[in-house]
């Protein structure tokens, strides 16, 4: 089958279209075969060697599909041979301590190895390429097919079948992780205010989603024009160029000088990851889904955090189980806007062009690779 291989390489768009073995299913995996994934940061950070990956590697964390092979203990009612799937970026084991207490967005086995090594749960890689193992980021979606735990596939409702096949594979990483930080994380309630840092993807489908959920006002920050227009048709009621305004003072004046009830950020930087902590209401709440390097540090104001009961939370995904039929559902309904949501369109030989584009801040929302 033909993947998108990188072998180490901190330039994205070295990644190259080669030639893998077709993988197998084992226990309790189906194989999919890939319609679309998603172009995702997260990936960028590992391309670029800001979080350690080993190589090579097939990268591609959200896609949609159809199953075309179960492995042996697949529930073939749930997940039908010729049935279209969203999967889900985390995995679940489903056994470890984190999963039999419903927090599968904290699955032991998912980070130990698959985050760090690029396998799946028996301590292997599916991917192979003369005999050679290739690691997997997830499911390693930038290939025609990819082997996917049955915790993380979930059939698509008919009408996201029929009319956003392509489209839905946003739903396993942009709108996942952008439900569990407003639902989980965040515990964002209706009516509350709400900031989003960083409008790219994941930031996105925030605005989308606490719009949807009620959130009021949604106030979108980024640097880019481009990307708060997007915010502002996607949803955002106010929008503010961090080049161009101060972001606090700016936040309070929407906010009748209280400031967010919370703050959700989707960078990953010390500037934002502190900005956070400051733009968000005594008692309120700084969530932080954005990612960084293992050596970026920021600075906490200890006794503002304490006597204004300022909560900060981290938040990595959401729970597959209970969260995905929900954002599911949403979609459905048409509580998100999908479509809109994917702003550039490549094939799955310009992959390296994507995420190229990507890595220079050329591409505003979410990028699509069609794979089939």
């Amino acid at each position: 089958m033909r993947a998108v291989v990188w072998r180490g390489s901190p330039d994205p768009g070295q990644m190259k279209l080669e030639s893998l073995q077709r993988p197998s299913p084992k226990e309790g995996e189906v194989l999919v075969k890939v319609r679309a994934c998603g172009v995702c940061h997260t990936d960028l950070h590992c391309i670029k060697g800001e979080v350690p990956f080993p190589a090579p590697a097939v990268f591609g964390h959200e896609i949609s599909g159809t199953v075309v092979e179960h492995g042996s203990g697949v529930d073939a009612g749930r997940l039908p041979l010729g049935g279209k799937v969203a999967c889900t970026f985390i995995m679940p084991c489903g056994s470890c301590f984190h999963c039999q207490r419903g927090e599968e967005d904290t699955c032991a086995p998912f980070f130990a190895l698959n985050r760090l090594k690029g396998q799946l749960y028996d301590g292997s890689t599916r991917l192979y390429q003369n005999g050679s193992p290739v690691a997997m980021y997830s499911f390693a979606g930038l290939a025609e097919y990819a082997v996917v735990p049955q915790t993380a596939a979930f059939l698509l409702p008919p009408v996201l079948a029929q009319e956003a096949f392509s489209e839905s594979a946003l739903l396993g990483c942009a709108f996942f992780t952008a439900l569990g930080a407003i639902r989980n994380a965040a515990d964002l309630r209706t009516g509350q205010s709400t900031v989003i840092v960083g409008a790219g993807g994941v930031g996105q489908g925030i605005v989308q989603l606490a719009k949807h959920l009620g959130a009021s006002p949604v106030i979108a920050v980024d640097i880019s024009d481009e990307a708060l227009r997007l915010a502002r048709s996607l949803g955002a009621d106010h929008c503010i160029n961090a080049r161009e305004e101060d972001v606090i003072e700016r936040i309070g004046e929407l906010t009748d000088g209280h400031r967010a009830d919370v703050c959700i950020e989707v960078i990953g930087s010390k500037a934002t990851f502190e900005q956070a902590i400051m733009a968000v209401r005594d008692g309120g709440r700084a969530c932080y889904v954005g990612i960084a390097s293992p050596k970026v540090r920021a600075e906490v104001p200890i006794t503002h955090v304490v006597r204004r009961r300022i909560s900060l939370v981290g938040s990595y995904g959401a729970r597959a189980s209970k969260d995905m039929p929900e954002l599911l559902d949403i979609a459905a309904k048409g509580g998100v806007d999908l479509k809109s949501a994917v702003t550039r369109r490549f094939s799955l030989d310009q992959a390296s062009e994507a995420y190229a584009l990507l890595n220079a801040g050329k591409i505003a929302g979410r990028a699509l690779i069609e794979v089939s």
